[in-house]
């Protein structure tokens, strides 16, 4: 299947907050905690499913800290035994994204998508809790999501470069106390 075929299947969608993500989250940790154990430092629900009152897409972003000396590999193969998929690694780096729920018919019921890292200071965090204290600007967020939506709706590498700038600039002002 070509990118442009995969990008119909699974268009950018933006809906209304639902409380059943956060839901989806705590069932998602569970297996994670469940699967992994020891290894496991951290477990936070980020992106916009996560930040009450948001539009998002309808997917469930998870960071995944381990222990600094994990075997990532080991990791990323347990993962992929319980069902998720890798979308991108660089296990030298410390950086796996994986997903869940995309189907050869279109998005499942629940969508994944875990970022696993090495523990450490993450952008994605400081993002959802500025996100979350600030509404003004989660509102602006939203806003921009929307204009992009209508460019970007069957281009998902796209709309995600285009946020970038603005995610950017909130991370710095959050980390400057602003």
């Amino acid at each position: 299947m070509s990118k442009e075929e995969l990008w119909r299947l699974f268009p950018i969608e933006l809906v209304e907050h639902q409380d059943v993500w956060e839901d989806y989250y705590k069932e998602e940790e569970e297996n994670l905690l469940s699967t992994l154990g020891d290894a496991i430092s951290r477990v936070d629900h980020i992106g916009s499913t996560s930040v009450p009152g948001l539009l998002a897409k309808p997917i469930v972003d998870i960071l995944l800290q381990v222990r600094p000396n994990t075997d990532m590999r080991r990791i990323v193969e347990e993962l992929e035994s319980a069902g998720w998929f890798v979308m991108y690694q660089d296990i030298s780096g410390g950086e796996v994204d994986l997903s869940k729920g995309y189907t050869e018919d279109g998005f499942a019921d629940k969508v994944y998508h875990l970022h696993l890292k090495r523990l450490g200071d993450w952008d994605e965090l400081v993002f959802r809790d500025y996100l979350e204290g600030h509404p003004k600007v989660a509102a602006d967020y939203a806003a921009l999501k929307l204009d992009l939506l209508s460019k970007f709706k069957y281009n998902r590498p796209a709309y995600t470069e285009a946020k970038t700038d603005f995610i950017r600039t909130v991370v710095k002002r959050a980390r400057n106390g602003e």
